[in-house]
């Protein structure tokens, strides 16, 4: 019997150890309504404090804080910056296709972004990719979805979510 509870306790000092060793990976998640209220306010200072928060597996929201900078004005270098975030955003989704939130972030780029930079051949897959998916979305990105689909989007309806 103490050969038992002695085993018990040895388990639950490894599992409460796994946790703590967890809760540093855990506060490093992306706060993802904080990266919405970048993606929408264009303030410089703002978006390279957030990428600088950001870690080395959230390259897709780097990536698009990275398109969003080159389109503020007085960006440097609008269209090397602008590839730069689409290539961290598409090596993303590449790495993970079945990622709705970042399928949703690269349509709400490609609906917004000008024809001249040739960004826009995802469009009707990622729509279709969300639509599908949109159920599975956190509350936050639901949220971001619904509100870009009811305010600016010109291919997402509300009705088809």
């Amino acid at each position: 019997m103490k050969l038992r509870t002695a085993c018990k306790t040895f388990a639950l000092s490894i599992l409460i150890g796994c946790f703590a060793c967890l809760s540093p990976a855990m506060a490093q998640k992306l706060d993802k309504a904080t990266f919405y209220q970048l993606m929408k306010s264009g303030n410089k200072d703002d978006i390279d404090k957030g990428l600088a928060d950001l870690k080395d597996n959230q390259q897709g929201y780097a990536g698009a804080l990275i398109i969003r900078k080159a389109g503020l004005p007085k960006a440097k270098d609008r269209l090397k910056t602008f590839k730069e975030g689409r290539n961290k955003l598409d090596a993303a989704i590449d790495a993970d296709p079945d990622n709705t939130e970042l399928r949703f972030i690269r349509l709400s780029i490609q609906e917004r972004s000008p024809k001249i930079v040739g960004y826009k051949k995802d469009i009707q897959a990622d729509k279709a990719f969300v639509i599908k998916h949109f159920a599975q979305l956190s509350p936050v990105v639901q949220d971001a979805v619904k509100d870009f689909a009811a305010k600016e989007s010109k291919v997402l309806k509300t009705s088809e979510l």
